[in-house]
């Protein structure tokens, strides 16, 4: 595993996401941020959270088997959003997508709004291999 996760104890718990993670590979891949966009442009998921934060992760998924790299090899990911307050519905999405896989050092960003009108959520991640 190109990855270690950490959650120091005398930081607060880390629901949904890691403290720290350690990058062991040597060579950085960059995602950029994905919408909950089909291939048509139309958004997917419509005023649900969920539904567009699983076909963000979804396009996330797509882009990263391009180069062969799986949800443990990401080591960072940012969310922008405009309900960051909903972070459970977000995690819980992310769970569905990745299989539960162990979740990267993450920051979680209210936004007043994103490029395509309607969407409500971007996700952007870095990967090690």
């Amino acid at each position: 595993m190109p990855r270690r996760d950490l959650n120091p104890s005398p930081l607060h718990p880390a629901p949904g996401f890691s403290h720290v993670s350690a990058a062991e590979g040597s060579r950085l891949i960059y995602f950029a941020g994905q919408l909950a966009l089909d291939p048509e442009f139309h958004i997917v998921g419509g005023d649900d959270l969920g539904e567009q934060t699983r076909a963000a992760m979804r396009n996330l998924e797509t882009a990263m088997s391009e180069v062969d790299v799986g949800w443990d090899d990401i080591v960072r990911r940012t969310i922008y959003t405009l309900r960051p307050t909903e972070y459970e519905a977000i995690t819980a999405a992310i769970d569905e997508v990745t299989g539960g896989a162990a979740h990267p050092a993450q920051t979680i960003v209210g936004v007043t709004g994103l490029a395509v009108p309607g969407c409500l959520i971007e996700i952007e991640c870095t990967a090690s291999v």
